[in-house]
């Protein structure tokens, strides 16, 4: 495929809370052993693209850590590269530090890419999806811009703060709003955007003329009339990472086996960085029922419709129930967990009792011991 893939990040109106003090959004771990960056990421080198450009808005450390050179994203080594990106000189406020101003400040990496073409996605929408056909719409349709969407139908409680698209009878955007969770059914736009690099640059470019604050969405909101601008609808599973709720909400539907069949599609594997450790160990006295586990875990307790990440130990007598573990968490003995996720590393011993709701899960802090 002859384009570049570029791996935005997300705007302010998405913030996982807790998680995000210790790592970017597509550096967070998710179903025990992927990053959420791991599926964007996926969907274009298994498009073919050989070329990425990942941009890190903040902490940039987790993210390189797990990327690595991209090899294990099946990348072509000869002929690929996996570039992860950052703005390089310190930003006064936090309104400065946006997309457009981390374009123009690595442009030299985008000029200098010999293909035509440019895919751009954030990473905090997750959804499978070949851009080899979304390309060969765009150049049927003669779009200057295609852009992704996806026909919401829980929009009152999901992707709120997300771009919303008006499209007329033709699929052709007339306009951009917000989801403020007024009406149930919204069309999504999932930031996405597939035009010509000529043009992408030339957006940016005007982006920052226009203000010092613009994301790349706001020039494009800007040239709606001036330019031709379809939509591409992404059909089937597709959610959005942009907050705590979400976060829980998401990992806990996709520990439903058919659920899970609408992200991870045969023959559409889910790339991540591997990890060699050893088998899960599970006592005589574990019980284990409709639950994701990942490998190096000790379990000796109860864990119940949860996820459990790499390396997590849960001593005898603990029940683990609807949460979320991420690797390296440790439970002690008798102690009692309900919808709670769990930073990595963090110890619950001696507060016998954690819960939460659906709305309001209790998050526990990295390295925390409580």
């Amino acid at each position: 495929m002859r384009a570049l893939g570029i791996i935005s990040f997300e705007d302010n109106t998405a913030n996982i809370e807790g998680l995000c003090d210790h790592r970017p959004v597509p550096a967070i771990a998710v179903m025990g052993r992927y990053r959420i960056v791991d599926f964007i990421l996926s969907n274009m080198t298994n498009s073919g693209i050989n070329n990425v450009q990942v941009y890190c808005k903040e902490k940039p450390r987790n993210l390189i850590e797990h990327l690595g050179d991209g090899s294990h994203y099946n990348i072509n080594s000869k002929r690929g590269k996996l570039r992860i990106l950052y703005g390089e000189k310190s930003f006064s406020s936090d309104v400065y530090n946006h997309d457009v101003a981390n374009y123009m400040l690595n442009m030299q990496y985008i000029e200098e890419d010999s293909n035509p073409y440019v895919v751009v996605a954030p990473s905090y929408f997750v959804y499978p999806i070949d851009f080899n056909d979304v390309l060969k719409q765009h150049v049927e349709s003669r779009a200057d811009v295609t852009v992704l969407y996806t026909n919401a139908k829980e929009a009152k409680t999901q992707f709120l703060g997300c771009d919303v698209l008006k499209l007329d009878k033709f699929k052709t955007v007339t306009g951009f709003e917000k989801n403020r969770g007024k009406l149930k059914s919204q069309t999504i736009s999932l930031e996405a955007y597939v035009m010509t690099k000529k043009l992408f640059i030339e957006l940016v470019t005007k982006a920052a003329e226009t203000s010092s604050l613009y994301w790349f969405k706001d020039v494009l909101a800007d040239s709606v009339g001036e330019l031709n601008m379809k939509g591409y609808q992404v059909k089937g599973y597709v959610a959005c990472f942009n907050s705590l709720p979400e976060y829980y909400r998401i990992s806990m539907e996709l520990i439903d086996h058919k659920r899970a069949l609408g992200l991870f599609k045969p023959g559409w594997p889910i790339y991540t960085q591997t990890n060699d450790s050893c088998p899960t160990i599970f006592s005589e006295s574990a019980k284990v029922s409709n639950s994701v586990v990942a490998n190096g875990a000790i379990i000796d307790g109860t864990v119940e419709g949860s996820i459990i990440s790499r390396g997590c130990t849960i001593r005898k007598g603990a029940e683990v129930k609807n949460s979320i573990l991420l690797p390296g968490a440790y439970i002690g003995e008798n102690a009692k967990l309900d919808h709670v996720v769990v930073d990595k590393y963090a110890i619950v011993h001696h507060i016998k009792k954690l819960e939460g709701t659906n709305e309001s899960p209790v998050y526990v802090q990295r390295r925390d011991r409580i």
